[in-house]
């Protein structure tokens, strides 16, 4: 008695499911509610004694009532006030006797020989499994009223799969399955079905559903806080402005050459308490990629540098900028959390070490496919092809059918297309004059007076990045591990090898010391000339520099692969030079004619080119470039070839023929 008192505690009920008793007839919700007061007198610590004289329920039945309570169920939780309701079962039913066919029909008394034979035979439990997470069946729902109805297909391949599997087994003829008329189909039917609702996800999947929606979110996983000052929570992502644009290129002798290039990308970082706009990227990629996203979280830790404007009635205005540029101490001032979707590029490792091991901050990715768990964001991209986006020319609308995109239609006319320069402009001074609009959300205040009295009014209490880490952004980024490389007998000094370059210094060079070991390499994507060094132990060997015209002319990580997968698939010799450069970009401008994404890559590689204190004219004794490289109108193209003409020599005489 003592041992079954201590199974059960008024605790335990506490955890226990609860049960509704409305939903039974009054003769069963009366035998429920005699032993529900059974089971909490018990738990209570009341005699059994006294039990059974006030529930007139017997001590051994109160005992198997507690064990059916106590079970767990299918869900992972026990039974509790379940099972107290009659005829529920608790437990499936266990056969003991192999089943033998009793007519010629082959049915009837076949309970529990299907769970037999999985007894028996647990590799067709596994076999069954397979089946499903290989996805040979598929899940078809038929109805969601009353109760689910389902229809699985390609189930005459599964059961002829299992027969094989059954005759692997060596199971006999005269055994079961084999016995049965229809050879256990509605059984293997009835375990699949199973198999496959085990879990949502995979019933969904199975069923054809591309993603999961309207899943709670879980009470362990952390989630930010509301925000109650500037840079609490922070909300973070990418919009695909709809717009169509173009990049001006300016040939040698001062024409200017337009190309239609593709859709860019806007990354934001929004505060949420201020709903100011921190920093955003223009990134000209088909898809933003990790590097986008760090390079948005630098621009959004840095003190905001103003931005020269060429577009007449195009500015600041007197009360519009960012809070960094506005309020100076705020540069390099980290947020706590960090929200953002589940995007791949979002998720990579150098975000995520950038965001929690360099910034520290929590981060905060959200269900998948819920943009209003970020709808601060959402609002302002809103807000931005609303005030934007739908006011150029060139207006792709939100679909082919808009009436939007008709009226913006420049009917072929490039010159009416918005410039890749001017959009940059555009969007600064947008972002900029979004900050110092009143918002109804602050209460009539701006972002930027949101910040000023968060910070400066209450005294927000908020970090800086120390100054070791700002003079070193570059360690936001997941190092890149090489093996330093030098060989004594043909006198080639230490280097290493990073996407097909070799760098080294001084210091590197002039000692063996290093040969064979690891370094950790930290690394601009934007800018490849040079790369940072540190030993495996954490000293560092300073910066290390690209070898020829590799460490002389700005380059990022695409062009360098972009001219390393060219110089392979031709089997060009000899590294980066004013030559190839030359054909490369030729080649570039050949092709942005025909295509925008062509476009989109000569614009890309021209700013990148000019990105660099360094330019390509100063590089070069002559070349394509040989004025200075700049963005959109002030790009330059490479010379056109000058082929030599044939002249032809006449008979000497002009005019009409001479009379005979």
């Amino acid at each position: 008695m003592k041992q079954h008192r201590n199974e059960i505690t008024t605790a335990d009920l506490a955890v226990w499911p609860e049960f509704n008793p409305t939903v039974l007839a009054p003769k069963e919700r009366a035998i429920f509610t005699m032993r529900r007061t059974a089971i909490e007198l018990y738990a209570g610590g009341e005699t059994l004694k006294k039990i059974e004289s006030q529930t007139h329920l017997h001590r051994r039945q109160l005992y198997r009532l507690i064990e059916r309570c106590t079970d767990t169920h299918a869900d992972g939780r026990p039974f509790g006030f379940r099972a107290l309701v009659r005829y529920t079962h608790v437990v499936g039913y266990d056969r003991v006797q192999p089943f033998k066919a009793i007519s010629a029909s082959g049915f009837g008394a076949a309970a529990g020989a299907f769970e037999l034979l999985l007894q028996a035979h647990p590799e067709l439990i596994t076999w069954i499994k397979e089946q499903v997470k290989r996805k040979r069946i598929t899940l078809h729902q038929v109805s969601t009223d009353g109760k689910l109805r389902t229809r699985l297909r390609n189930l005459k391949h599964a059961h002829a799969g299992f027969l094989s599997e059954c005759r692997k087994l060596s199971i006999r003829a005269d055994e079961y399955p084999f016995n049965t008329e229809r050879m256990a189909i509605r059984a293997l039917s009835a375990a699949l079905r199973t198999e496959c609702l085990l879990s949502f996800g995979r019933a969904a999947h199975l069923a054809g559903a591309s993603h999961l929606k309207g899943l709670p979110a879980d009470a362990d996983q952390l989630s930010p806080p509301a925000a109650t000052q500037f840079l609490d929570v922070v909300e973070f992502d990418g919009h695909r402005l709809d717009l169509r644009l173009k990049v001006v290129v300016k040939d040698p002798l001062g024409f200017e050459q337009q190309f239609e290039i593709e859709r860019i990308w806007l990354l934001v970082i929004i505060d949420v308490y201020s709903r100011a706009v921190l920093g955003y990227h223009v990134s000209l990629n088909r898809e933003y990629s990790r590097y986008d996203v760090i390079r948005t979280i630098e621009a959004a830790l840095e003190p905001h540098r103003p931005m020269a404007f060429t577009l007449p009635g195009v500015g600041y205005g007197p009360l519009g900028g960012f809070p960094s540029g506005k309020l100076p101490e705020l540069g390099y001032a980290t947020w706590q959390w960090f929200k953002l979707d589940n995007a791949k590029a979002n998720l990579s490792n150098d975000v995520r070490h950038a965001l929690g091991q360099f910034i520290g901050c929590m981060i905060n990715a959200g269900p998948p496919h819920t943009p209003d768990d970020r709808p601060y964001i959402e609002r302002f991209f809103g807000s931005i092809a609303a005030n934007l986006s739908s006011r150029l020319p060139g207006h792709t609308g939100s679909n082919p059918k808009d009436i939007r995109r008709a009226l913006s239609d420049p009917k072929g006319n490039a010159r009416l297309h918005v410039s890749l320069s001017e959009i940059q402009e555009l969007l600064e001074a947008t972002m900029a004059v979004y900050n110092a609009f009143p918002h109804d959300g602050l209460n009539g205040r701006t972002p930027l007076e949101a910040v000023e009295h968060s910070v400066r009014t209450r005294g927000a209490m908020l970090n800086w990045l120390p100054d070791a880490k700002r003079r070193t952004l570059c360690l936001m980024q997941t190092p890149k591990r090489v093996i330093v490389r030098g060989y004594l007998h043909q006198g080639q000094r230490p280097h290493i090898n990073f996407y097909g370059v070799r760098y080294t210094n001084a210091m590197l060079a002039s000692t063996a010391s290093f040969l064979g070991q690891e370094l950790h390499l930290y690394y601009n994507s934007q800018d490849l000339r040079t790369v940072r060094a540190f030993s495996s132990k954490g000293a560092e060997l300073g910066i290390l520099t690209a070898q020829g015209a590799w460490g002389v002319i700005a380059h990022d990580l695409k062009l360098r692969q972009e001219i390393i997968k060219l110089r392979g698939r031709k089997r060009l010799a000899g590294a980066l030079s004013h030559e190839f450069l030359q054909q490369f970009i030729e080649d570039k401008f050949a092709k942005a004619k025909g295509t925008r994404r062509a476009a989109s890559e000569l614009a890309q590689t021209l700013q990148t080119l000019a990105g660099a204190p360094t330019s390509l004219s100063s590089t070069m004794a002559a070349g394509p470039t040989s004025a200075a490289v700049a963005t959109d109108a002030d790009q330059v193209l490479p010379p056109p070839r000058i082929e030599p003409q044939r002249l032809s020599i006449g008979t000497g005489y002009a005019g009409s023929v001479w009379p005979t």
